[in-house]
């Protein structure tokens, strides 16, 4: 079994992750078999996933690359300073991902678990 993933990866990920939706349902197993395999040496927190695939079955998001989740990050000040985003690849987590929209807000993995909207 992999190694538990960083708490900023998994608190994301749990987060966007959280409705009934089918495809949320079984990524989420898919997290007990994850491990990061690289992250973003740009200090933005990106993480690029390994799966134990013989662990885990795929999601139904098809054969190719899919934004599986995504949220805009909204900070205490009402700033949207970007946003986060989960990837899959044949139905394997793949990446999550955050991204800035601004030069004047640092957007982080760490900073996005803080700035997630609340979820149905």
């Amino acid at each position: 079994m992999p190694e538990s993933l960083p708490a900023d990866v998994a608190d994301v990920l749990a987060a966007l992750l959280s409705t009934d939706d089918p495809v949320h349902v079984a990524l989420r197993r898919q997290v007990p078999h994850l491990s990061v395999r690289e992250r973003c040496a740009c200090g933005c927190g990106t993480a690029y996933f390994a799966c134990d695939t013989d662990a885990s079955d795929a999601a139904p998001t098809g054969p190719g690359t899919a934004v599986v989740a995504e949220a805009q990050l909204v900070t205490e000040a009402g700033e949207y300073p970007g946003e986060v985003l989960v990837f899959a690849q044949g139905g394997y987590l793949s990446w999550v991902e955050a991204c800035s929209w601004s030069d004047e807000v640092e957007v982080t993995l760490a900073a996005a678990r803080r700035w997630l909207p609340p979820r149905p």
